[in-house]
This record gives C-alpha cells, sequence and structure tokens, in this order.
C-alpha cells in the first residue's frame, strides 16, 4: 500500500466515518450483556479492573464499550498503521489509548496503561494481539494487572450468526441483526510479587479460563 493511500486511511475524516459506521452497524445486533454488574460495582467503589478479550472477538465491543467513557477508560494498541485506524476509533468512543506491542514500543505504552489505569480504575487488554498465536495469553496483562493493582475480567462475544475471517486468529463479525452477547467471566485477583513460576501459574490460570470461548482456536 503506497504511503499516500495509508495517509488517507489513518486521516481523521476516514476515522470519523469508520466510528459512524461501526456505531450503526453494531446498533443492529439485539444485544444481551451478562454479569457486568460485580466487576462495575468494584471499579465504582474504589477498586482497578483489567477486562481482558481475545483478538479475535474485540469489534463486538466496540459501540458497547461507550458506555465506559465516564470513567476514562484505557486500551493499548499497537503502533501499525491498522492500529492507528482502531486507535482513532477508540478515542472516539471515549477510551484514552498508550500505543505499542511486544514488538515495538511495549514497555512505554505498559507504563501508561498502568498509570492510567491507577488514575481511572479501568482499562481494556486484547490478551493475543496484535499478532498472535491465537488462544495464546501474553504475560503483558498479568503484569499490568498486577502491578496497577487491578482484578483482571475476562470479557467475551458470541454471535449466533457472523462472518469468519482468514487471518490468523479466525477473526469473527456479526452478522447484522445477529443475537450477540457480551459476558463478563468472574474477577480474578493478580499475582503479588514478581516469581516468574508465581506469574506463568496465573497467566496459564487466564488461558485455561478465556480459551473455551475463542471460536476455531485450532
Amino acid at each position: 500500500m503506497s504511503k499516500k493511500m495509508t495517509n488517507f486511511l489513518t486521516s481523521p475524516i476516514v476515522i470519523k466515518f469508520l466510528y459512524r459506521f461501526i456505531r450503526i452497524y453494531a446498533s443492529t445486533f439485539r444485544l444481551t450483556v451478562e454479569n457486568e454488574k460485580p466487576w462495575m460495582n468494584h471499579v465504582d467503589s474504589g477498586g482497578r479492573v483489567l477486562l481482558c478479550c481475545w483478538h479475535q472477538q474485540f469489534f463486538s465491543f466496540i459501540r458497547y464499550f461507550k458506555t465506559y467513557s465516564r470513567y476514562n477508560p484505557s486500551l493499548m494498541i499497537s503502533k501499525s498503521k491498522d492500529g492507528e485506524m482502531i486507535a482513532g476509533v477508540a478515542e472516539l468512543t471515549g477510551w484514552i489509548t498508550a500505543r505499542g506491542s511486544s514488538s515495538k514500543g511495549g514497555i512505554s505504552a505498559l507504563k501508561n496503561m498502568i498509570q492510567n489505569l491507577k488514575a481511572n480504575g479501568l482499562g481494556a487488554h486484547i490478551v493475543d494481539g496484535p499478532k498472535g498465536p491465537a488462544g495464546i495469553v501474553k504475560k503483558g496483562c498479568i503484569y499490568l494487572a498486577r502491578d496497577a493493582d487491578a482484578m483482571i475480567v475476562p470479557m467475551y462475544a458470541i454471535a449466533k450468526k457472523a462472518w469468519y475471517f482468514k487471518s490468523w486468529d479466525r477473526f469473527f463479525l456479526p452478522k447484522p441483526f445477529s443475537k450477540v452477547i457480551i459476558r463478563y467471566g468472574d474477577m480474578i485477583k493478580a499475582p503479588e510479587n514478581d516469581d516468574n513460576g508465581f506469574i506463568e501459574k496465573h497467566r496459564k490460570h487466564l488461558e485455561d479460563t478465556m480459551r473455551p470461548a475463542l471460536y476455531h482456536a485450532g
């Protein structure tokens, strides 16, 4: 893709159009939200929560995430050109973005996420993004939750009818007017020390908890 085309696709006018399109498209979903109240009560009482999802499922959350804009929540997004578009949409939704990933700018982004999460009480993290492998939770979310003293809350999107892409994660797009369920898991306490074995134990527990909801993991 040419630089000119890339600049056009990441321009404010295109990002605003994409944001409005997503909101209109997702408004057709017959949406049900489950088990949201426990973790929201925790945040409202002064606690901190890190919402964790699979890359495959994040489209289904975009419109509904506007609900949480009053918390000034934060989200880590890669520095790629695709990430530029996603970050623009997220910011229009009311989220603060920390730009970086495990391959580029990850340390500074993680520090920004910790700072924002401590200040505002709510953040979200794509546990296997931006490039996978699918179904493998990376340790970053465990370190993030631990250092911000936040509870981990797995979140899932389930669509009755959807299109699946031939991407590394089998990314899915719910079809218009499909029944879509956003389901939150129970809160999970993050580890309190730096021991690698302890960190890995928590990472594996989160992976085992979340993986059954991953479609076509292989």
